[in-house]
């Protein structure tokens, strides 16, 4: 099926009326989702906008984790992913039986959960953080010995924010990663900083240590939107998924953003197409379901992170 982009989206746009539907997208996606959607941000400040509207159903432009976490915030509704098939290799990297495992060798650890993961691992956490809050969540939680899955570059952030406060405590990464933030290396950086002098360089926590030694902030997508807003610089070298770019300029048309590097490319996110959006709502699929245990767990633990 082909259809003009502009006719696509009036298509879309009557779908999303009749079927009572609200439209996320994830900072990631592709340029022409992002301004199809209601509403674009990170994963999980994306599940909390939706459950507050009286929408009956979710259409999620993201990857499978995202639209699982939108089902559990939002159990009544009718949650729906476009491409079935769009994973998280981060999120496929740990599954409960793997974290189980781990919580027997550290039995007086708690386990924090990056929101990068299955419902079914969420289930088995006793927090679920998000890039931004991550550092909070470890810091707050009444334990010294903190389970931290499943980026283990997330976690070297979080430890390294922990000791320049000054807090001791004993993190446990699993060995996780974003295979799309590893294309960012620090000779990128290095040669965009010598063309571009005056630019400020803003990274993302999925990162590695060396990349984000080089940034001037290390935030999650949800706070690199509104640090370029505030910030007075006009340039901005932006390490993370350019997918990014598309909102940052939108939103700041008289900044400057260049790209890390532009293999930073994640397929899983660019999956989504306009198409796929109007087929989901067309024919009212891919459905998210979840067994009321899991969810319930998961909710738990996420509700927990949502308070912090």
């Amino acid at each position: 099926m082909v259809i003009i982009t502009d006719d696509l989206a009036s298509k879309i746009r009557e779908l999303k009326k009749q079927r009572d539907a609200v439209i996320l997208a994830h900072n990631y996606q592709r340029p022409e989702v992002q301004d199809i959607a209601d509403f674009v941000g990170d994963s999980l400040e994306l599940s909390r906008e939706a459950a507050k509207t009286p929408a009956k159903v979710i259409v999620f432009c993201g990857v499978h984790f995202m639209a699982e976490t939108a089902k559990i915030l939002s159990p009544d509704k009718t949650v729906l992913l476009p491409e079935k098939d769009a994973l998280c290799p981060m999120a496929a990297m740990i599954n409960a039986e793997e974290l189980r495992a781990l919580k027997l060798k550290h039995p007086k650890a708690k386990v924090v959960c990056y929101v990068n993961t299955t419902a079914s691992t969420k289930a088995e956490c006793d927090v679920c953080c998000t890039s931004a809050n991550a550092v909070s969540i470890v810091a707050g939680i009444d334990s010294d010995e903190i389970i931290f899955a499943p980026d283990k570059y997330l976690a070297a952030f979080v430890d390294s924010e922990l000791r320049a406060k000054g807090i001791k405590k004993k993190i446990i990464p699993w060995q996780g990663f974003c295979p799309t933030h590893l294309k960012i290396i620090p000779a990128y950086i290095e040669e965009l900083k010598t063309q571009y002098p005056d630019a400020k360089v803003i990274t993302h926590p999925e990162c590695t240590p060396d990349v984000n030694r080089l940034s001037d902030a290390v935030l999650s997508t949800s706070k690199m939107a509104k640090f370029v807003k505030e910030d007075s610089c006009d340039i901005f070298i932006v390490g993370t998924e350019i997918g990014i770019i598309h909102r940052l300029q939108k939103e700041n048309p008289s900044k400057k953003f260049i790209s890390a590097t532009t293999l930073c490319v994640c397929p899983n996110m660019k999956m989504t197409t306009l198409d796929s959006v109007y087929e989901a709502l067309r024919d009212m699929k891919y459905e998210v379901t979840l067994e009321k245990k899991t969810s319930d767990k998961a909710r738990k633990a996420i509700s927990y992170g949502i308070l912090r």
